[in-house]
């Protein structure tokens, strides 16, 4: 008996384990490199202030993926292979989902768990591979030298698109850390709306139809709903008094009330509802009077014998 609890045990936490490293293989693959600047003279500071070369991860699912434990590689030149183990324990390591992690290759890890061991070369190719827990590639970048000048990246056109291009060579392809690398400055619908209609008519046409057609709508519902009532309550007076001639009840005028009965009912209503009617209280109290002392109605000082007479 107890041999069979321990396999079964165990069959459990074999299966509990490979599930949890399926798991964790699956949320690896959510991380990808999206954007390199190797030359950093004013672009971007980091918590010290000071323009340091930086990497963008970016998580491409849309659920949380936690860089801890992952490897950063860098090389320079053929067999010069520097790996940077991201630690665990920092919450910020945790990415939320569409969102960005920035690593400062400053070569000052003591910085923080944001700051790698190892520098990016701005006169050589620079080969980025960012690795999972157990040493699996996730994605790789090769930036070609001379590629990028200063302030300039080397990223993707759009978040985890397949083609790369290089920004900050323009106004409308400007460098973005830590967000999106395609960002919508306008609306299109908006400029279209202004194009055909700037001064406001046609806009204020269709919000005055929308509240008449509204009011008209509602004025049928309250209509239709009136007379379904109406109806019920006629049919119901009617089953009451046992009528099943229409003419008949018209003329008793069932389930008809008189307007006095709603007026009462609509003051009745309005008092209520501003607290101005009478509140009867139904609770009896029975104060009991005290008389004060008086000797003159003191029985001490009253006659207890009728008096004889002589």
């Amino acid at each position: 008996m107890n041999k069979t609890k321990i396999g079964i045990f165990l069959s459990l936490m074999l299966v509990l384990g490979f599930c949890s490293s399926c798991g964790d293989r699956k949320s690896n693959t959510k991380l990808l490199l999206n954007e390199v600047l190797i030359d950093n003279q004013s672009n971007f500071q980091d918590d010290y202030g000071v323009h340091s070369a930086w990497i963008e991860i970016f998580n491409r699912s849309y659920g949380s993926a936690d860089l801890a434990g992952c490897y950063l590689k860098f090389s320079s030149q053929p067999g010069d292979t520097l790996s940077y183990f991201i630690p665990k324990g920092d919450v910020l390591t945790l990415v939320k989902p569409r969102q960005h992690a920035l690593f400062w290759a400053d070569g000052e890890p003591n910085r923080g768990t944001f700051h790698t061991n190892f520098k990016l070369d701005t006169s050589n190719a620079n080969w980025i591979g960012l690795y999972d827990s157990g040493k699996k590639l996730l994605d790789q970048i090769v930036v070609p030298a001379g590629t990028l000048k200063a302030n300039q990246s080397y990223a993707r056109i759009s978040d985890a698109a397949d083609q790369w291009e290089v920004k900050g060579q323009s106004s409308d392809k400007y460098v973005t850390p830590s967000t999106n690398n395609k960002t919508i400055d306008s609306n299109a619908k908006m400029e279209k709306f202004e194009e055909h209609d700037s001064a406001g008519i046609g806009m204020a046409i269709s919000a005055m139809s929308v509240v008449f057609c509204g009011l008209i709508l509602l004025y049928i519902s309250f209509k239709v709903v009136g007379k379904i009532s109406v109806n019920l309550s006629k049919r119901n007076a009617m089953r009451a008094k046992g009528i099943t001639d229409k003419q008949e009840a018209k003329e008793k005028q069932l389930g008809q009330a008189p307007g006095e009965v709603f007026a009462a009912i609509a003051m009745a209503m309005h008092e209520f509802q501003s607290d101005v009617h009478d509140v009867e209280d139904t609770v009896l109290t029975i104060t009991r009077v005290k008389r004060s002392y008086s000797p003159w109605s003191s029985k001490i000082y009253t006659l207890r014998e009728t008096p004889h007479k002589k």
